[in-house]
């Protein structure tokens, strides 16, 4: 089945990648985003961020000091009853608490759960606080 209609911009809030050298990863991703035109959104203790891309090493705030799997991946929730119910499932089903849901320092509004996968990975689902859309998505139509 051939997809003709692409939605971006509801589902993936953001990807964060732990790694071990952080000046390399940042050298890579710094060159590859030029080329792409996506410029780089900035640095900080430990990390590094562009678009929807958040870099970090292990020590970094929001890694917790630890390597939780090899990748952390954010869904977008549309309020916190949202967020809330995605741990409740999530633990349900096979996942590990790594996080319980609940107002983080990244921004103010900033609502979130972390739970690991079956597989190790960090996956979180964010409410970032009552904000208006201008669009539920961008649609992309082949």
């Amino acid at each position: 089945m051939e997809t003709q209609e692409l939605h971006r911009g509801r589902l993936i809030d953001h990807i964060q990648l732990v790694v071990r050298d952080l000046a390399a990863s940042q050298a890579f991703y710094t060159a590859a985003f030029e080329v792409l035109e996506i410029p780089m959104g900035g640095t900080g203790d430990g990390y590094f961020w562009a678009d929807e891309l958040f870099v970090s090493t292990a020590d970094s705030e929001a890694a917790q000091g630890q390597l939780t799997g090899r990748h952390h991946l954010a869904f977008q929730a549309r309020d916190k009853a949202m967020v809330d119910a995605f741990h409740k499932a999530a633990l349900a089903h096979g996942g590990t608490d790594n996080g319980a849901p609940g107002e983080r320092p990244y921004h103010p509004g900033y609502y979130a759960c972390f739970v690991l996968d079956p597989d190790g990975n960090n996956i979180e689902a964010v409410f970032h606080g009552e904000a208006q859309r201008s669009a539920p998505s961008v649609k992309v139509t082949f």
